[in-house]
């Protein structure tokens, strides 16, 4: 891959390369010892780069897709937070936590459009109330290949566990949830949704 185009911003100001750099790490240390005239500690808002594949290196017959990096206006503070909150969770760097963001936003859209899901849901119940294990059973049972698979734990004498998986449309997955979570005797529960993977890289 050769880089056609790279752009790194530090301190609010812009710097940019067109060419054939040698490296990104390269270009940005030329451009920190710069702006360290200016600022003791510049900052680095975002890097962006273009590139394309080396004539060569591509196969007869490949497709190689080009990576779009892109930048964000954000407030210091705010930015000191987010990083705070992405490495308490063990990102490495932004991109990757900025990248699970859109995809949970995306899956959102996906289950308000009513399209095909899966989705978990949780619940802990009563395994002494009378007809339930009955009822959970017919319930999941009435839902047909929509539901594809059920574990079941026992936590102590009274009360059990169960993880049902299930795949559809979103109104039909929380239509079912809604029923299962309403059953007396069901103490808490909890629908996760998440995207089928289609479509997701």
């Amino acid at each position: 891959m050769c880089i056609t185009f790279l752009e790194i911003v530090l301190s609010g100001i812009s710097y940019s390369l067109k060419g054939r750099p040698a490296s990104v790490p390269a270009f940005r240390k030329q451009v920190e010892a710069q702006v360290q005239l200016a600022s003791p500690a510049p900052c680095v808002l975002y890097t962006k780069i273009q590139s394309a594949a080396c004539s060569g290196l591509r196969n007869k017959g490949s497709n190689m897709s080009q990576l779009t990096r892109t930048g964000l206006s954000i407030d210091r503070d705010l930015l000191e937070k987010f990083d705070r909150a992405i490495a308490g969770k063990g990102y490495k760097n932004r991109s990757e936590a900025v990248r699970d963001l859109i995809r949970d936003h995306l899956v959102s859209l996906e289950a308000d459009q009513n399209k095909e899901i899966v989705g978990t849901l949780t619940i802990v119940y009563d395994h002494h109330r009378p007809n339930l294990t009955e009822e959970l059973v017919e319930a999941q049972h009435h839902a047909g290949s929509q539901v594809l698979a059920a574990t079941h734990v026992h936590l102590d004498h009274h009360n059990c566990l169960e993880v049902i998986i299930m795949r559809g449309r979103s109104s039909t997955i929380r239509d079912l949830s809604n029923r299962i979570l309403s059953l007396r005797g069901v103490k808490h529960g909890q629908l996760v949704i998440t995207t089928t993977g289609k479509g997701f890289q």
